[in-house]
């Protein structure tokens, strides 16, 4: 197949858009912007008329590697300001990659519907908690021993592989649960989102490789005319987010958000209906 130039031009705007927000929700929540790309390349992918079989593990793909740069850059961001937990992710170098790769098997034999279903799933748990905000309690006052560490750092990263996120919103809120602060666990998520996508960017390579059903300009289950479009446009947008945030509302922002992942989730139910 080939790309209809008229109709990818007039697809353009939305998808800059969705550049701009999730670079700026990259340096808001310390997230990769995912949530706000699958569905956005999925529909884009869907109206270009990609074929139905390969559309969502193209866009989770291409998600996943829009986000190395913006994880990289908004770990750079906070490790300035010296609140990285750098000791949380020197022992998850193993247990979240190896998450996020099992994840992207998983998806590799997974079929579209599928994908989406548990898209849908994983979007309306984070919507609500985005809704509700900061978790009111804690479990304990510090995070659990190591195996503890490692089986949620695997869990992150098989979770966030199949959503194509950066697993910040989860690991915000394992680390908040166990009395973390907040702007720790946000800068600390950046370089979660780091651990995810590198082998995940990978991992969603070799698993579309040679596949026919995919359109022009890809690399396995990873669109480079996407990437090339989303990329720059996200990053750019990633330290002007971070700028902003200190002028707007927190609250009104998790709120908008999580709202929109409800959205998201609806639309990706209603397709399988």
């Amino acid at each position: 197949m080939s790309f209809d130039l008229a109709s990818l031009l007039a697809l353009l705007i939305p998808i800059l858009i969705a550049a701009a927000a999730g670079g700026f929700l990259a340096g808001l929540f310390g997230i990769g912007g995912g949530a706000i790309y699958v569905p956005i390349l999925y529909q884009t992918f869907e109206t270009l008329g990609v074929d139905h079989a390969v559309t969502m593990h193209l866009a989770v793909g291409s998600s996943i590697a829009i986000i190395v740069p913006t994880s990289v850059r908004s770990l750079v961001a906070h490790w300035r300001k010296d609140v990285v937990d750098w000791r949380l992710l020197r022992e998850w170098t193993v247990a979240v990659p190896l998450g996020a790769i099992a994840g992207v098997v998983f998806a590799t034999y997974a079929s579209s519907e599928t994908l989406r279903g548990i898209f849908a799933v994983l979007a309306t748990i984070l919507g609500i908690k985005m809704l509700f905000g900061r978790v009111p309690y804690v479990v304990a006052q510090d995070l659990p021993g190591l195996a503890g560490r490692s089986v949620a750092g695997f869990a992150i990263g098989v979770f966030s592989a199949l959503m194509g996120i950066g697993g910040g919103v989860l690991n915000n809120t394992f680390m908040t649960l166990f009395n973390r602060p907040m702007i720790q666990a946000v800068a600390t998520s950046a370089g979660v989102g780091a651990l995810i996508s590198i082998p995940g960017l990978v991992a969603y390579i070799v698993g579309g490789w040679g596949d026919p059903l995919l359109p022009p300009y890809s690399f396995g289950f990873v669109s480079l005319a996407a990437v090339a479009i989303i990329a720059p446009a996200s990053i750019l947008a990633v330290p002007g987010g971070a700028a902003l945030a200190h002028r707007l509302s927190r609250r009104q922002l998790e709120i908008g958000f999580g709202c929109f992942l409800l959205l998201v989730a609806a639309r990706f139910i209603y397709s399988l209906l």
